[in-house]
């Protein structure tokens, strides 16, 4: 019997964080990490630069040996790096990738986005990350896939934040909203099959369409970075269509989809 969690229903589906993405990838055929105020939006805008992204692990150590083995840079924290801002060093912050010179591969550790597509490589979906910025890119990709495959599915995984208290998931708004992005786009494509979890993304995402700015500077998520200095990394999440790349996984490394 097919768990109740793996909405096995529905072509189009949506869940939160690694323990979602464990219940509803394995019989997926492409998986959608959304992580908005964080890995992916970063992750979209080295695409743009045409920079590589090894997904990893959040403070493991193997990171740096990583890097130094693949020839790349090892992003750090958002605040490590502007606790030293004459190191030079690329960290989390699309604000700050986006003003690198010379950044041809990336190793990008993060808590929620980067983590959970590791997790992701070792099944069997094809996995892409999406946010607000290539949303519609994104969205044409998979339309193209899955009306041309009946039985192809696709799972959107919002990544979440965490509570500090106890590491516990903490649902996000600005994730909902870019997994809802991509469904939306998904079915103004032609393809449906949306779970009712998939489809109250999609619903959500349509009444702010209108304030998405406003809607990530106002939530939590938002407040937390606009207070910790890092305003125009909620600006740049909210750049709606701004990216034509769509980051796919091959491997452990992502590179812009053909």
């Amino acid at each position: 019997m097919a768990s109740p969690y793996a909405q096995s229903d529905h072509r189009v589906r949506l869940e939160w964080g690694p323990v979602g993405a464990a219940e509803t990838a394995p019989d997926s055929t492409y998986a959608v990490v959304v992580d908005v105020l964080s890995f992916t939006t970063t992750l979209s805008v080295a695409m743009d630069i045409g920079a590589e992204v090894l997904p990893y692990r959040w403070r493991d150590a193997g990171a740096s040996a990583l890097a130094r083995d693949r020839g790349a840079t090892l992003a750090v924290g958002r605040l490590e790096a502007a606790a030293d801002p004459a190191s030079g060093a690329v960290s989390l912050s699309p604000a700050a990738l986006r003003e690198s010179a010379g950044v041809e591969r990336l190793v990008l550790p993060s808590p929620n986005g980067s983590a959970i597509s590791s997790a992701l490589a070792r099944g069997g979906a094809q996995v892409v990350g999406a946010c607000l910025r290539n949303r519609s890119a994104v969205a044409q990709w998979l339309a193209i896939r899955l009306l041309a495959d009946p039985n192809a599915v696709v799972v959107m995984v919002a990544a979440g934040e965490r509570w500090a208290a106890d590491d516990s998931l903490r649902p996000a708004l600005e994730d909902l909203l870019g997994a809802g992005a991509v469904v939306s786009a998904l079915g103004e494509a032609g393809v449906g099959g949306w779970s009712p979890e998939a489809s109250a993304a999609a619903y959500t995402f349509e009444a702010f369409l209108g304030s998405l700015s406003d809607v990530l500077r106002s939530c939590s998520s938002g407040q937390e970075l606009i207070g910790r200095g890092f305003g125009e990394d909620v600006d740049i999440a909210a750049q709606l269509d701004t990216s034509p790349h769509v980051p796919l996984l091959r491997g452990d490394v992502f590179l812009r989809a053909q």
